[in-house]
């Protein structure tokens, strides 16, 4: 299987395991990747994952095209709204930490903006080539990238098709950090087991407000986020944050 699923704790590690491939993904591996999104999203003791690709060289060069292209041609794959597998429209709440060591163009780079949080490595490169081939990037691009970053910095990743390096990634906004190979995990694990400390309510329900506000008028934005908010306050965990501040101690969270 080229998607590894392992669960420590709170944290979720989930790895595209084909380096021999520059971890590019099959529709049998989008499917995997899918339905590990899914159980990530239900699973009640994941508060937060870790996504990355196996080896050094890339983090994912995008979909196998020699074998998605004839099966989008032919219709065998259906372009959709909803793509789990590239964490498209199946709001997931829970935040997810893009751990980029190397290679991450077409729908690597589409993938890692499912993320939330995302760490490269020096030497990483991140690219949309799709219309240099003729085609469209149908993993959310065309959405996600202008609202990410800055319009004209989107504009010319999508329509040029250039690669960008990982200094350029950091400082148009579409990294966090910028770290030597031997820091990357580590650094993603901080961030991790940072969020993990937080109260996992509070958590998913920021992020929840954050993306269901996009793309409703700032006046309706508001309403959605007053009603998160009341939602969060009556519940235990806002207790219980508050009150060990007070008794100067480390909060426990429970999730109610």
């Amino acid at each position: 299987m080229a998607i590894d699923y392992d669960k420590k704790g709170a944290v979720a590690y989930v790895t595209i395991n084909r380096p021999e491939a520059m971890n590019c993904l099959s529709s049998q591996d989008l499917d995997s990747l899918g339905k590990v999104w899914m159980d990530f999203k239900d699973d009640k003791q994941l508060r937060v994952a870790i996504l990355s690709g196996a080896g050094d060289q890339s983090f994912c060069a995008g979909a196998d095209l020699k074998e998605m292209i004839p099966m989008v041609n032919s219709g065998k794959f259906t372009i959709s709204p909803t793509i789990p597998g590239f964490l498209k429209n199946i709001n997931c709440f829970k935040p997810i930490i893009g751990a980029v060591n190397g290679i991450c163009i077409a729908g690597g780079l589409e993938i890692l903006q499912g993320t939330d949080i995302r760490i490269g490595v020096e030497e990483a490169i991140f690219g949309l080539s799709e219309v240099k081939l003729g085609l469209f990037p149908t993993a959310g691009s065309t959405i996600n990238l202008p609202r990410q970053i800055p319009y004209c910095w989107a504009m010319e990743i999508l329509l040029v098709g250039d690669n960008i390096t990982a200094s350029q990634a950091l400082k148009i906004g579409l990294l966090n950090r910028v770290v030597p190979k031997d820091k990357l995990m580590t650094t993603a694990e901080k961030f991790a087991y940072k969020i993990c400390q937080n109260g996992p309510l509070a958590v998913q329900a920021v992020k929840e407000s954050v993306l269901k506000g996009y793309d409703i008028p700032k006046e309706h934005a508001y309403y959605l986020e007053a009603n998160l908010a009341k939602q969060v306050f009556g519940t235990a965990d806002a207790i219980e944050g508050p009150r060990a501040f007070i008794e100067k101690r480390k909060p426990v969270f429970k999730g109610k």
